[in-house]
């Protein structure tokens, strides 16, 4: 990958950085070779500030970090698209993106962080515990008879039912991803290999 950082006088080349799984925008920022070089050595994405006139890491001091997927340069040369996995908020002001934008995913990456707290610690007697202490074989048949009712609903114009089966069977579904020691981490990878 050649960039051309001549274009600039400062040296330095804009830097979208996308999400490696919704594909939203998040933010804009400024790289040099140094930068990139550190983004690819260390895995979290590195800018140059330039008012600060130094490199900087994103989520150096919120957690927030970027973790670096992958790296491309447009037709000219002149400008990066860096895609990356955040983790938490990527704008200073709160929000997922620097644009305002909301994106869904941190949710369920939420919810998949309190299923394997409840799959380690089962004292809790929350119903999620209770699951994996029924065994694979329950949870399961649990996605089976949520799969099946989703369908049921389907076929009807209740939006409200439909949308409540679909939370249904996507939770359960994570429940049984955890048991068998995965995530739906591991399933957006596989959808990610056959999207390529």
């Amino acid at each position: 990958m050649i960039i051309d950082y001549s274009k600039y006088t400062d040296g330095l080349v804009p830097a979208i950085v996308q999400d490696a799984t919704t594909l939203r925008v998040l933010m804009l920022g400024f790289v040099n070779e140094e930068s990139l070089r550190i983004t690819k050595e260390t895995g979290h994405v590195t800018f140059f500030s330039r008012s600060r006139n130094q490199l900087w890491t994103k989520g150096e001091t919120s957690g927030n970090f970027l973790k670096y997927v992958s790296m491309m340069v447009d037709c000219d040369a002149d400008t990066v698209l860096i895609k990356a996995r955040p983790i938490g908020p990527v704008c200073h002001t709160g929000q997922d993106t620097c644009f305002n934008e909301r994106n869904e995913l941190p949710f369920l990456q939420k919810l998949s962080d309190t299923i394997q707290n409840r799959y380690e610690d089962r004292s809790g007697g929350s119903y999620t515990s209770g699951l994996f202490e029924k065994g694979i074989n329950a949870m399961a048949q649990k996605v089976g008879e949520e799969a099946v009712e989703l369908v049921i609903e389907a076929k009807d114009n209740d939006e409200n039912r439909f949308l409540n089966e679909a939370a249904d069977l996507l939770f359960h579904y994570m429940v049984l991803l955890r048991g068998k020691g995965y995530s739906i981490n591991d399933v957006i990878s596989v959808l990610e290999t056959r999207h390529k």
